[in-house]
């Protein structure tokens, strides 16, 4: 037991935490002000919901021990046997509690990531359900996979140092199956009675969320560590390098496509950025991450601007910025990881390992292609039996009133 690294972990977990609320922030400043209270509200409201569903079984699946390297048992449920002692397996220096505590603040803001997708058209009663259902069919087993002691792609040897697969890739593409199923909101590509303007209502807020996004991030990434040593240092310095060629990259593009650089779109690229090295900072180098940054900013920024082509209403752009920089990330991993950086880790193709991009792609679509059919069946059937969204009459008073019979804003 060590009580730096104690300290530490418990820190990072109260930076994680705070990324939900910061997730809030940033979503809420992007919908009109008729649906922020809803906005914030799905995603504050997880911090409630899931933290208890991972307290009395979430874990256990997660992390527990292993059943045929594709889940944990249930040995674990009510957190039974999760005492002061660490669990060497996962961290060797720090209580097993707070081990399962850091990782509680993971299994919050993945499904948070998802609310991206439906904003401003989702009942609340199936949105509660439903992430019941996500965390349970699709986050826990999918985390077990790639970190839980035993899982199939752990063994495999697929990097995922913060979360690229479990976290990104496997929210991003549940949000393209809750847009596919859900269907656009009412006036968006003309859908409805005319075309609406769907403007962000408060940039301020979502920058705010942006910043707090950043801040927290290093809790995410520095803390998958799980000790204050030099690779929790080499991973902060790698998320931070990262997030800032993202955001210039991301502006750059829009110069070039738009004309003018926005506010939106360096909070966008930040995050784009902060999404593609999460699976890549405790494996690579400073110069790699602004690389990785560099293209999750510019292949980002494309995938948004490609939305409207394709046709789906991903309200806040869930899919182009987590499932498609948790893409460039995790195969990112595979080009530019070093064992120089982390012996523990495994080296890319240009560190001649052509071999780990090969595990990358298959992690990649292992995550897709489960998380994607199990969320469109869960969105499938809570539609034919609760119904996924509010009445037009509602959903055109918006969620704030229709839902929780409040306003945001006395204007």
């Amino acid at each position: 037991m060590n009580s730096g690294d104690t300290a530490f972990m418990l820190v990072s977990a109260a930076l994680v935490m705070l990324m939900t609320p910061g997730l809030a922030l940033f979503y809420g400043g992007m919908v009109r002000n008729k649906n922020v209270l809803g906005t914030i509200m799905e995603n504050f409201v997880l911090l409630g919901v899931i933290s208890v569903q991972w307290a009395i079984f979430g874990y256990s699946l997660a992390f527990g021990p292993d059943v045929g390297h594709l889940i944990g048992n249930l040995d674990w449920v009510g957190l039974n046997g999760v005492g002061f002692e660490p669990f060497t397996a996962y961290a060797a220096t720090i209580p097993h509690q707070t081990f399962m505590i850091y990782q509680c603040m993971f299994a919050v803001i993945t499904p948070a990531l998802i609310t991206g997708a439906f904003a401003e058209r989702m009942k609340f009663t199936t949105f509660l359900v439903f992430m019941i259902l996500w965390a349970t069919l699709v986050y826990d087993p999918v985390a077990h996979w790639v970190w839980g002691d035993g899982g199939w792609l752990k063994n495999l040897g697929a990097l995922d140092f913060a979360g690229g697969t479990v976290v990104h890739i496997n929210a991003g593409i549940a949000a393209l199956a809750a847009a596919l199923v859900i269907g656009p909101r009412k006036g968006y590509g003309g859908h409805g009675d005319g075309a609406e303007s769907f403007i962000p209502h408060n940039l301020p807020m979502t920058l705010l969320g942006a910043s707090l996004l950043w801040f927290g991030w290093f809790g995410f990434n520095a803390g998958s560590a799980l000790a204050a040593g030099s690779l929790a240092s080499s991973s902060f310095t790698a998320t931070h390098l990262a997030t800032a060629a993202a955001t210039l990259a991301w502006i750059g593009a829009e110069w070039i496509f738009r004309g003018k650089p926005t506010t939106l779109g360096a909070a966008s690229g930040a995050v784009a950025g902060l999404v593609a090295i999460t699976p890549a900072a405790g494996f690579v180098g400073p110069m790699s991450a602004i690389i990785i940054g560099i293209l999750a900013g510019v292949i980002c920024y494309l995938a948004v601007l490609a939305k409207p082509k394709l046709g789906y209403d991903d309200s806040l752009d869930v899919v182009g910025v987590h499932c498609i920089g948790g893409i460039v990330g995790a195969l990112a991993t595979g080009l530019f990881a070093s064992k120089l950086v982390n012996p523990a880790g495994a080296d890319g193709l240009f560190f001649g390992n052509p071999g780990q991009l090969k595990i990358q792609f298959i992690a990649v679509a292992a995550t897709l292609v489960y998380s994607f059919v199990v969320s469109f069946i869960l969105f499938k059937v809570l539609d034919l039996t609760m119904g996924l969204r509010v009445s037009v009459d509602e959903e055109v008073a918006g969620l704030d009133l229709s839902e929780h019979q409040e306003t945001a804003y006395n204007l």
